[in-house]
């Protein structure tokens, strides 16, 4: 039904306006895009849902840092408000995760809904191991590792890489 396919500047105004019409433009005020803020995400790790050539959905990683570890910062993830529930965000999110895999990434963090991420294997951080630049509910600060014991020693404020 969705084609998953890499994001390309054609698609920029069509992720912007599902991005406005999904969350609004009190999502600039939220910890993780205040995160990310002046970093491009990674284009290889973007990707687009599609539905007979009109876009659906869209995922991005930004490369932070925790403490001194290089981590991903998943986000956004957003799909069309009619097409949720469909299975294409668990899509988009199993395409970026296994790039991100496959290109030696290690760790992923969020900040999300727990029953929803943890469809895909995501689980809560634990309280106090990691913090963001502006206050975040702890109890939506997950994380999945991408390599065995990935998440073992980070720890310390996220910040972003210059």
């Amino acid at each position: 039904m969705y084609k998953i396919e890499p994001e390309d500047p054609s698609h920029s105004a069509a992720i912007d306006s599902l991005l406005d019409l999904a969350f609004g433009p009190g999502r600039f005020a939220k910890s993780s895009y205040r995160l990310r803020e002046g970093i491009p995400p990674i284009a290889d790790l973007s990707f687009v849902g599609l539905e007979e050539r009109e876009l659906r959905g869209s995922i991005r990683f930004t490369l932070i840092k925790i403490g001194s570890a290089d981590v991903l910062l998943l986000g956004p993830l957003v799909v069309h408000p009619d097409d949720r529930g469909k299975g294409l965000g668990i899509a988009l999110m199993n395409k970026g995760i296994e790039q991100a895999r496959q290109a030696g990434h290690r760790l992923v963090i969020l900040v999300g809904d727990a029953p929803y991420y943890q469809r895909v294997g995501f689980q809560q951080c634990p309280a106090g191991r990691v913090i963001f630049p502006a206050p975040v509910d702890p109890t939506r600060l997950l994380y999945l590792e991408l390599a065995d014991n990935a998440f073992e020693n980070v720890q310390g404020l996220a910040t972003r890489i210059s």
